[in-house]
């Protein structure tokens, strides 16, 4: 089997994205089942950490399967692997990928920020039960979601193939219809991705009168507050640009106008792939226990 310069790029780009999606993912749920292992209990920040590396391994995994069966059995890929089973998949650890890093910035937003209201410390107080509830929502939200995409993916028996292709304007219309359909459904996804811009809002906001206080007061030196703010916003700032570039390629993908195993094909796909890789990376990056574990699991700490 020959293959293009354009699909060998894509093996090697793709197979480097789903080793470090799994290394980074996998770390983060090894950390926290240890953690529950040993003290029979976790924080909420690690409950989310682990829920986040469990659905960016979910998503990593079904963007791999579909790219391994693109490359190496096009014909299982375009009759299998655009079915109902892989379209819920696919949705669903979407979906509940961008809640769970939205209950990230949420938690960030309340533990960090050094707003006084009421409301906000009403909220602060009762961090747990809320993170518990919003981890919750999220699981149902995503099952909702990846639900009703099952309803509208393209036909693909061969009676409505064969109707499909009777008439172009019959085709053309039958396509329009569904890339509709697809995109309404995924405009539930912008609900959560409001929450987040807004917590991420909050989080600069804070951060700003922060450093206004010391700057007009006894110290001139970031203290550990800065330092909070600073990799919680590196955290969820670079979160939001990992997503939109997944979210752009992933509606380009669905309206199908990229020729199969073209190139822009095979570049949507590594586009998709770097999403659940690159961020968890940022969180390990973001955080110095993290990184002193991942260099003692892997034997990368220095004698």
């Amino acid at each position: 089997m020959a293959f293009s310069f354009s699909t060998i790029l894509h093996i090697i780009v793709m197979s480097a994205e789903f080793f470090t999606g799994i290394t980074v993912n996998g770390f983060l749920i090894i950390v926290n089942c240890n953690e529950l292992i040993r003290h029979r209990k976790l924080m909420p920040i690690q409950i989310l950490l682990m829920c986040i590396g469990m659905s960016r391994l979910g998503l990593q995994t079904v963007l791999m399967v579909q790219s391994f069966f693109s490359v190496f059995f096009p014909l299982f890929y375009v009759k299998n692997l655009h079915g109902a089973a892989m379209m819920f998949l696919w949705m669903f650890f979407s979906s509940i990928s961008l809640w769970f890093a939205t209950c990230l910035s949420v938690f960030y937003c309340l533990k960090i920020s050094g707003f006084t209201q009421s409301c906000f410390l009403w909220l602060k107080f009762r961090m747990p039960k809320l993170i518990s509830w919003l981890l919750l929502g999220s699981l149902l939200a995503s099952v909702g979601i990846a639900s009703l995409c099952i309803e509208v993916d393209y036909p693909k028996t061969e009676e409505e193939d064969a109707l499909r292709n009777t008439t172009l304007y019959f085709a053309h219309r039958t396509k329009i219809k569904k890339i509709s359909e697809v995109l309404l459904v995924n405009l539930a996804l912008l609900f959560p991705l409001a929450i987040f811009v807004m917590c991420t809002s909050v989080l600069l906001i804070s951060l700003y009168k922060h450093n206004h206080r010391m700057q007009h007061g006894s110290h001139g030196f970031r203290n550990a507050s800065t330092e909070a703010h600073i990799n919680a916003l590196k955290t969820v700032i670079t979160f939001f640009c990992f997503f939109i570039s997944y979210f752009a390629a992933f509606m380009t993908n669905m309206t199908f106008s990229s020729p199969y195993r073209s190139h822009q094909f095979f570049m949507l796909k590594d586009i998709m792939a770097a999403y659940p890789s690159g961020h968890s990376v940022i969180i390990i990056l973001s955080n110095s226990k993290f990184q002193q574990s991942f260099r003692r699991i892997f034997c990368l700490k220095k004698k």
